[in-house]
């Protein structure tokens, strides 16, 4: 409901609170896409990859960060779903609640960039440097990302 509101017009002074930790946050919320995101440490064992991929893009999900994957399979279910596959080579210490802001991702993912630099935004109002990893994306990868999901690949592709 936040979000719809937010696209309709209607500014959450919550959310330009937080965006105003990292910026001008009336304009970053204009260009900034909100959705959540899960870590754990390898994200991927066990028989439903392409179900939890699915579940969490569905639940709005947009972005798995890890240390690794435990299968490529998982990873790609993940970025078929349109599903930023973040590593991170240090220990994650955020909670639940807290926010990550990562600026330039889809100017970073058309440019091939693999290391993002990001903003850890701590709920009870402090802030962390991050650095995200896409590492080892196809040129097809980053076009499924950059257009959103696979089906969205293909539609562009096949006219």
């Amino acid at each position: 409901m936040a979000e719809a509101d937010r696209l309709s017009g209607k500014i959450p002074v919550a959310l330009t609170s937080l965006l105003n930790r990292v910026g001008d946050g009336e304009a970053l919320l204009k260009t900034t896409q909100f959705g959540s995101a899960i870590y754990a440490n390898r994200p991927g064992d066990g028989s439903a990859r392409e179900q939890a991929a699915s579940c969490q893009r569905v639940l709005g999900g947009c972005a798995n960060i890890c240390r690794s994957f435990a299968t490529k399979r998982y990873r790609s279910n993940c970025i078929n779903w349109g599903i930023l596959p973040f590593t991170l080579e240090e220990d994650f210490t955020g909670e639940n609640g807290d926010c990550i802001f990562i600026p330039g991702v889809r100017e970073a993912l058309a440019a091939g960039q693999e290391a993002l630099p990001a903003t850890l935004l701590r709920s009870g109002g402090g802030t962390e440097p991050l650095t995200l990893h896409l590492q080892n994306l196809t040129a097809e990868e980053r076009e499924i990302l950059l257009d959103g999901c696979l089906m969205n690949y293909y539609r562009k592709k096949n006219g």
